[in-house]
């Protein structure tokens, strides 16, 4: 019969049956923030992220029209997540002193700087602060984990201590994870209990 058979009378091979996936679209962009941990902006590609999740290339251009489209819903995902984190960490220092709160905030900075899933975080959350330089649009997404420590923050140590974390903790993460050498607990410690000490309530 025809379109039954192959030239060798052999079963025609059959069609692929297209997997159901609805949760494509949150997995492409789930991939493009592994890619952009890995590879930054510029390695961000529909071809690298089709490899990587595993799709076909015209399931990320239908999901995302362009590569701004991917960058924005990266970003945007890591942005959410990031406030989410720091919205659940808050909730552990309900009771604790200035001491105690630079004593924890160092730990925080020691758990970006090392070599778990916890500084890919880190590093796509300063690609989005790069990118915002250029790009006013994603700015809001930029600011947001900022404005979830500050609001997370105020209730237990007012709002000159909530605002004076995001920035100390931006700065120090940074120049830790671009240190030629690990900066020592110590050393950490010791610029978050001066920091900490000189801001009022």
């Amino acid at each position: 019969m025809r379109g039954a058979t192959t030239t060798n009378d052999e079963p025609a091979p059959r069609r692929r049956t297209r997997r159901h996936d609805p949760n494509r679209r949150e997995r492409i962009a789930e991939v493009a923030l592994e890619v952009i941990a890995d590879r930054g902006l510029e390695g961000l590609t529909h071809r690298a992220i089709a490899e990587r999740a595993d799709v076909s290339l015209s399931s990320t251009t239908y999901h995302f029209a362009d590569r701004e489209a991917l960058i924005h819903a990266a970003l945007d995902l890591a942005a959410d997540r990031f406030a989410a984190q720091v919205r659940r960490w808050a909730e552990e220092f309900e009771g604790l002193d200035r001491e105690q709160l630079a004593e924890r905030l160092t730990d925080g900075v020691l758990a970006y700087i090392g070599d778990d899933g916890t500084r890919s975080a880190a590093v796509v959350e300063y690609e989005l602060h790069v990118a915002a330089l250029r790009r006013p649009e994603l700015r809001e997404a930029a600011g947001r984990s900022a404005r979830a420590t500050v609001e997370a923050l105020t209730p237990h140590f007012g709002p000159a201590v909530a605002a004076t974390v995001p920035p100390l903790m931006t700065g120090l993460c940074l120049h830790a994870m671009t240190s030629p050498a690990t900066p020592a607990r110590e050393e950490i410690l010791t610029v978050l209990r001066q920091a900490l000490a000189g801001t009022g309530s």
